[in-house]
């Protein structure tokens, strides 16, 4: 008889177990502040994000978002199910596991009984098709050979009212256990029962530990629906299942997972020997079946129909994925309308071609507003440029939103500066600008020695790497350390970003652990703060990039040294004007001219060769 751990028990392992002792065990942790801090051992990383408290005995890790208690931690590090994690935790700390009766015994006899009647289904509709010519000749015109008929247990359900409804009844199963799991209905009549599935190839949908959960069925014509899926039932909730996920975890090497509509789609991959193809159930796609999407793939596409219902699909999956940090690619089939139409006239090589030169989720969508917006007008220029800002708007990265600035800049003709105002508004700007900016009474003009920082105005994206920078040396000393060395307190453009950071180094030099609360007050004490950018830089915490958190801050750091450049660029730009405006120049000023060439030239290179080594 199954038996399950008391939950007494449970408890005790739970207040036992000194997560900081157990993690040690697996990796190195070193203390800063109040946490330890490590090397994550769930995903590769050069820079620690993988934190342990002490106090609250919990982990969590700020690359790839894993955390929980020692237990979960065991299960992690383990590969254990619960009960099996309470078991190797209690003998680590010596204490004697006790095991009761399950009171849900009788739920999990209920649940294996629905396994076996669908187990059973599905070779009944197998068997069906082996000898059904028109179900076979479907699936032979389809490009479905017998060794993936056989590879999916493919099935076919007879035009019959009652034919599984009997089998089942032959086999001794209950017709109250096969209506619980949508196989049969009641007649309305009440004096007797129908088959669900009627006159459908059938596709039985098996979880990853190879259980058959449910069906969806197709009909052989263009009767409607086209496609009946199982109802709800204890075994099957089809927001938490992927079609084909069974075969994925079997045969694919995990290094993507390719996220189709429908079965048949599903089938035409794995038929090519593309063994990495899901299908989300006939609903949109869920959270659940996004962390599936990510625990059997390291890169996820996207190939969804072409029409404009595919196309909402595909834009509604992508704000599920990038909600559980993935960054999906998006597959462009042309005028094919699904991948199995496509690979019924292209090789594979051709679709690896398509998979090759997908888009990403941004370039996906500027390629689509494009379609979608006449931008031959200004109207339609208008509303794709408000389109994209608002996407743009939501990148994390500042260099990403600094390319697509200027890639929509360039593409649209309209100013970098109007794009800008779109995707930031007026907050980030009127915080870069309110740190320079002091009107004198009675002059609508600025004070002299203000007038060359005015000029020398932060884009916004430099702006908010200046305060992530700032954010990731508050949250940990590691970072600190790290950073300081890496942009110097020139580098930082923002005279408030300065003085804050000029805080946190002097509070670093007298204690490890940095005080938030004393940084704060410290920082609402320098005179003219601006409230938005006390906002941004406390209240608004990081959030790390679900790459890996080097890259990230490798990405900070070229903003601001490529933004800086530019700066003095725009400088050098602005005397060489005024030089060239004179009617004449004396001497010194020819040899002024010829030497603000020359840096001018300079550091062009120097700005194109930084803009080409970080990708832009």
């Amino acid at each position: 008889m199954t038996s399950y751990i008391n939950d007494e028990t449970i408890e005790k392992v739970r207040e036992s177990a000194d997560i900081v002792s157990i993690i040690s065990d697996y990796i190195q942790l070193k203390k800063t502040g109040g946490n330890y801090v490590g090397l994550c051992p769930f995903h590769n990383e050069k820079t620690p994000s993988f934190s342990v408290s002490d106090t609250k005995q919990f982990f969590h890790c700020f690359g790839c978002g894993e955390g929980g208690d020692a237990l979960a931690f065991i299960m992690k590090m383990e590969n254990l199910e619960f009960p099996e994690a309470v078991k190797f935790l209690g003998d680590k700390l010596g204490i004697a596991i006790e095991e009761t009766s399950p009171k849900n015994q009788k739920l999990i006899d209920e649940k294996n009984k629905f396994y076996e009647i669908n187990k059973e289904t599905a070779r009944f509709f197998f068997s069906n098709l082996t000898k059904n010519e028109s179900g076979l000749n479907y699936l032979y015109n389809r490009k479905i050979n017998n060794k993936t008929i056989k590879q999916f247990g493919l099935g076919y359900s007879l035009n019959k009212w009652d034919d599984l409804y009997k089998y089942l009844k032959f086999r001794g199963y209950k017709e109250a256990d096969a209506q619980k799991l949508g196989l049969i209905g009641k007649k309305s009549s009440n004096d007797g029962y129908y088959d669900k599935f009627r006159n459908r190839i059938m596709f039985p949908i098996i979880d990853t530990k190879g259980r058959v959960i449910g069906f969806g069925g197709r009909v052989l014509d263009n009767s409607m629906p086209k496609y009946l899926n199982s109802q709800e039932t204890p075994v099957f909730n089809k927001g938490e299942h992927l079609y084909g996920l069974n075969l994925v975890n079997k045969f694919s090497d995990k290094k993507r997972i390719i996220l189709v509509e429908g079965y048949m789609d599903v089938i035409a991959l794995f038929s090519k020997g593309i063994n990495c193809g899901v299908a989300s159930l006939g609903t949109a796609l869920t959270e659940r079946q996004a962390k599936l999407l990510k625990r059997y793939g390291e890169n996820v596409y996207i190939c969804y129909d072409s029409d404009q219902a595919g196309i909402n699909a595909t834009d509604r999956a992508i704000e599920v994925l990038l909600k559980e940090e993935i960054e999906p690619k998006i597959i462009n089939l042309g005028d094919y309308k699904d991948p199995d139409d496509f690979l019924k006239e292209n090789s594979v090589d051709q679709f690896e071609k398509t998979i090759n030169e997908s888009f990403n989720h941004i370039d996906y969508r500027i390629h689509i507003n494009k379609k979608k917006y006449n931008i031959d007008e200004a109207e339609g220029k208008i509303k794709f440029t408000i389109e994209i800002a608002k996407i743009i708007k939501r990148l994390k990265s500042p260099i990403e939103k600094d390319v697509y600035i200027e890639k929509i800049s360039k593409e649209m003709n309209i100013s970098k500066e109007a794009i800008e105002k779109e995707v930031f508004g007026n907050t980030i700007k009127h915080i870069a600008n309110s740190t320079f900016r002091n009107k004198t009474k009675g002059d609508d003009k600025y004070k002299k020695e203000n007038i060359a920082p005015v000029k020398t105005i932060l884009p916004s994206a430099s702006l908010t790497a200046e305060i992530d920078l700032i954010k990731l040396m508050i949250f940990d000393k590691i970072y600190f350390d790290m950073l300081i060395k890496e942009v110097s307190l020139d580098e930082y453009m923002n005279l408030e970003c300065k003085q804050i950071l000029k805080i946190i180094m002097d509070l670093y030099k007298e204690d490890e652990y940095l005080d938030e609360e004393l940084l704060y007050k410290k920082a609402k004490e320098i005179p003219n703060i601006s409230e938005e950018l006390l906002h941004l830089v406390f209240e608004k915490r990081i959030n790390f990039s679900p790459e890996d958190v080097e890259q990230m801050i490798k990405d900070l750091i070229n903003t601001i040294k490529v933004n800086k450049l530019r700066n003095k660029r725009d400088v050098v730009k602005e005397k060489i004007e005024k030089l060239e405006n004179k009617s004449e120049m004396d001497s010194n000023e020819e040899e002024q001219f010829l030497l603000l060439c020359i840096e001018l030239t300079n550091l062009n290179k120097e700005l194109n060769l930084m803009i080409h080594e970080d990708g832009r």
